[in-house]
């Protein structure tokens, strides 16, 4: 949700004008000078105006000597005589070929007051041990060489210190760090010298920097990248980063990666929004790369344009960067790829993979800023029914609390909350209610007061509380970076500590960036201090990440490990995929925030973030019917799918636009809600690899150029495409279909050429989507009230041929809630469409545990598309049963004409080997 403006509440009466301030329409806008740039910005400023290949100190460091050590690592010392210290360098291998470098303060030397922050807890706990070890380096005329694996090998070159990783066999350049000369590791000081002014001051706020400046600076080369993806969150219509500086470029900013709370945010811009993930994808046609910065403090990254760098000449196929970072260390990964999977699985190969949500996360959820009271709550839930909508989860924002004190009610409004779930969870529905992490201060709650004695509140650089504003008025926040008050906050979640909640209730955490009202830049300011002696600039990425984490942990206690939990956090970091969901956080109601939504959920996708979707309509505004009507079409398609609304707006509940517009958005859902076994085995997928559910097209088909830079059409999962509607009465669109197989329309089945463009007519009912030759779709076309009443109903198969007349395509099924697929607990099956047989086969592995799922579930239609015989029956086996083969429609919606081959009721088991043979 948004903030009011950003001035300091002396009393409570100005807080509640702030607060009415900020629900008017006038206060939601985009306001610039609120937020720093890169001249605003000291460590930025100074790393932009270094020229490339200075030999000026301290830029020119030297590296001694290569050692291996006991570990399998590599160690070195980087000097310049003008350091007060050396820096240590540290060289490590992970399976299959990803390199780690560490880069730190050598403190055996000299000891500075404080030392530099290691960012815990992101990292897998198993790391260290699946290190590999290194082997000797082999060192000649100032350059050492190490084979990182069979067919890469690690470079350095002493004097200036340069890192490439190459090819082996040809020695191409694959990715370099500091080819350039831009490496700087400001050294941290033992005191501030007379002379030196550390304050930084903006606007009326000054951070005092008591331990000066301490920024580091690199640049990194993708040598076969013909783009580069990544580095969420922003706002922007391009899925490829564009260059930020260099000839061509206009004046520009940074991609700036610190979160904050930004309402209606720019869909165009490189400023960071909620999230920071330092990770950066590069692909091209000669493979795909990715850099990944474990670093919490705030970071400024530049792509730079082909003759950025007046003494090296462009190449095609290589994209330079440049990285700024206020604090931290360098703990960096280098990842390297025959194709983008490659990176993304062994990114999260280092970070987690995603969790598996619950079955009924993956359907719609209905929210917004406020639903009033249980008879509001009751009404929408009924209105729903009415109107033949499914939906699965009921939202509850901010207001339902007692005066903004978060595990409260207000029981005006809510006097009965546990009747209110169980009505709510009678239809198979659940509910979700918003804890931010800002406590009220107040004595008289329990909350606030425990914080207090136990001394679990961030402290200000003076050591007291830090008191900062939000939604409650004065607030403090728990440091969350210290375990023991992480273990304290999941606690509350308990049936007895969170009074009125029930086992269907699921947690929202919004706000934790974390937002500070009356702070620099309307967060909480760089020196607060945290556990451990920890100033705020060097975690503040990962505030959010934390309290995700400690509320995640919340739930899973609450249910004794065995539910999985539920958490929507908008602040996000490396690894916030092990904890559940994230959004794009406040959009607004306009066309290019739709278009925009596009990208931005990809890119979550590819940086190790599956479960995302934006707030369908636009949170801020009144989105027009017909854009409303389109973003439920493309919201279909989200991963996370919810509608949500800004509490100034007007009602837009789906019923509320006419009867033909609520038909159509009946119908969007309704794809969705058909679609939920495919989603769920997609999100199977990312749990086990990291392949995202909802996909840029070039990460199915990494060598179509045309794909590269396509932000307008997406997959979900491997088989599916779609293309949104991103103009207000547009008449027809182009879609590119990529490969050389051919596509078939969902909505009929007719078949399109791969690789051609083809332009085709809008219509209003839906937006082009298409399934992929080669593909089998399993779905479910009965539709009940929410995804809970599906369980037990039987399957649909689509299966679209290739020109080889064949296809394949899995389906994952487990309970839904459990955690008993970690022992075995599931169905797992492959379908495989060949010489006019369909074949079912088990490929779940048999040594996972002993739980068991089954199914009795049937697959009542199997439909095929690009059949060319005329075939009229079909053979079952086992049992030599015969099915009769006749013309049906793809979908089951009313009016929906016959045109492909479908094989009715054969009702054979989803969970059986069976064979169906085309007679």
């Amino acid at each position: 949700m948004d903030p009011p403006p950003r001035r300091l509440a002396a009393a409570p009466l100005l807080l509640l004008l702030l607060l009415l301030a900020a629900a008017s329409p006038a206060a939601h806008a985009w306001k610039k000078d609120e937020f720093r740039n890169c001249n605003q910005t000291p460590f930025c400023k100074r790393a932009r105006t270094r020229a490339p290949h200075s030999l000026d100190a301290p830029l020119s460091l030297a590296a001694g000597s290569l050692a291996v050590s006991p570990d399998g690592s590599i160690s070195a010392e980087l000097s310049h005589p003008s350091r007060p210290r050396p820096l240590v360098l540290r060289l490590s291998a992970l399976p299959p070929h990803a390199l780690r470098l560490q880069i730190d303060e050598d403190y055996s030397t000299a000891t500075p007051p404080h030392r530099r922050f290691h960012v815990p807890d992101v990292l897998l706990p198993d790391l260290e041990a699946r290190t590999l070890h290194l082997p000797e380096p082999k060192t000649a005329d100032g350059v050492s060489t190490v084979a990182l694996s069979s067919d890469l090998d690690v470079v350095v070159k002493h004097d200036p210190f340069e890192l490439t990783v190459r090819r082996a066999g040809s020695g191409d350049p694959v990715l370099s760090y500091n080819s350039h000369g831009l490496f700087d590791f400001e050294p941290l000081r033992e005191s501030k010298p007379e002379d030196e002014t550390w304050e930084e001051h903006f606007r009326s706020h000054t951070d005092k920097r008591p331990r000066g400046p301490q920024s580091i600076t690199f640049d990194v080369s993708f040598y076969c990248a013909d783009f580069v993806y990544g580095l969420p969150e922003h706002g922007s219509t391009s899925l490829a980063l564009r260059p930020t500086r260099g000839p061509g470029v206009e004046e520009s900013e940074p991609y700036r990666l610190f979160n904050l709370d930004v309402f209606e945010y720019l869909h165009e811009s490189p400023f960071g929004l909620y999230g920071s993930i330092p990770f950066m994808i590069g692909h091209g046609a000669r493979g795909s790369s990715g850099f990944f910065w474990l670093n919490a403090a705030e970071m400024q990254i530049d792509v730079l344009a082909p003759g950025w760098d007046e003494a090296t000449a462009p190449e095609n196929g290589r994209v330079d960067t440049l990285w700024m970072a206020e604090a931290g260390v360098v703990d960096a990964f280098f990842f390297v790829g025959s194709e983008p999977k490659d990176v993304v699985k062994q990114y999260v190969s280092v970070t987690g993979t995603p969790a598996m949500p619950q079955q009924f996360a993956t359907a719609y959820h209905q929210c917004r800023w406020n639903y009033r009271d249980e008879a509001d709550v009751d009404g929408v839930d009924a209105g729903f029914d009415e109107h033949d909508i499914p939906y699965d989860v009921l939202w509850l924002d901010i207001e339902h609390t007692d005066g903004k004190r978060y595990f409260t009610w207000d029981h005006s409004a809510f006097p009965n909350p546990e009747e209110m779930q169980r009505k709510i969870a009678d239809k198979g529905r659940k509910m979700v209610t918003i804890v931010d992490p800002h406590i009220k201060r107040d004595s008289s709650f329990h909350l606030h007061q425990e914080a207090t004695d136990k001394g679990y509140y961030v402290k200000d650089a003076n050591g007291n509380d830090y008191d900062g504003w939000c939604w409650p008025g004065s607030s403090s926040y728990p440091d969350m970076l210290n375990p023991e008050i992480r273990e304290w906050w999941a606690d509350k979640f308990s049936y007895q500590s969170y009074k009125g909640s029930t086992p269907t209730l699921y947690i929202w955490n919004d706000m934790n960036e974390p937002s500070v009202f009356n702070g620099p830049e309307v967060t909480m300011p760089r020196d607060a201090l945290h556990y451990g002696d920890v100033e705020h600039r060097e975690l503040h990425n990962a505030y959010g990440y934390y309290f995700h984490m400690a509320t995640a942990d919340g739930l899973l206690k609450r249910g004794e490990g065995k539910d999985r939990p539920f958490v929507l956090s908008r602040a996000f970091f490396a690894g916030s995929q092990r904890y559940g969901a994230v959004w794009t956080g406040d959009n607004s109601a306009d066309w290019d925030h739709l278009k925009s939504s596009i990208p931005m959920v990809l890119t979550l996708g590819l940086t190790g973030l599956p479960f995302s979707g934006a707030d369908v309509g636009g949170f801020f505004g009144n989105p027009e019917p017909d854009l409303l009507v389109r973003w439920y079409q493309v919201g279909a398609y989200y991963p996370f799918f919810r509608g949500h609304a800004h509490h100034d707006t007007k009602r837009r509940e789906p019923w509320l636009f006419g009867e033909r517009r609520a038909a159509i958005i009946r119908e969007a859902i309704h794809v969705r809600y058909s679609l939920l076994p495919y989603f769920y085995t997609l999100f199977r997928e990312a749990s086990v690899t990291g392949i995202p559910v909802m996909r840029p097209l070039w990460l199915e088909f990494p060598d179509d150029k045309e794909t590269y830079n396509n932000g307008e059409a997406f997959m979900v999962g491997p088989s599916l495409l779609a293309q949104g509607i991103y103009e207000d009465g547009q008449k027809s669109v182009s879609v590119y279909l990529p490969g050389k197989e051919s596509w078939y329309d969902l909505r009929n089945g007719s078949p399109y050429k791969g690789s051609v463009s083809h332009k085709l007519q809008v219509v209003e009912d839906s937006i082009p989507s298409f399934q992929r030759g080669g593909t089998i779709v399993p779905r479910k076309d009965r539709f009940r009230r929410s995804s809970t009443q599906m369980v037990n109903d039987p399957y649909t198969l689509v299966i679209a041929l290739n020109s080889s007349n064949a296809a394949e395509g899995e389906l994952y099924v487990d309970d839904g809630k459990s955690y008993d697929y970690q022992q075995g607990g599931f169905i797992h099956r492959r379908f495989v469409f060949a010489d006019n047989k369909l074949t079912s086969l088990n490929i779940a592995p048999d040594n996972l545990g002993k739980k068991k799922f089954t199914s009795d579930c049937v697959i009542e239609r199997i439909i095929i598309l690009g059949l060319r015989s005329g075939a009229k029956k079909a053979i079952i086996e086992p049992g030599n049963q015969e099915v009769e083969i006749e013309s049906g429609p793809i979908s089951l919606r009313s009016g929906s004409s016959p045109v492909a081959p479908t094989i009715r009721r054969p009702n054979v088991r989803i969970a059986d080997d069976w064979t169906i043979r085309i007679a």
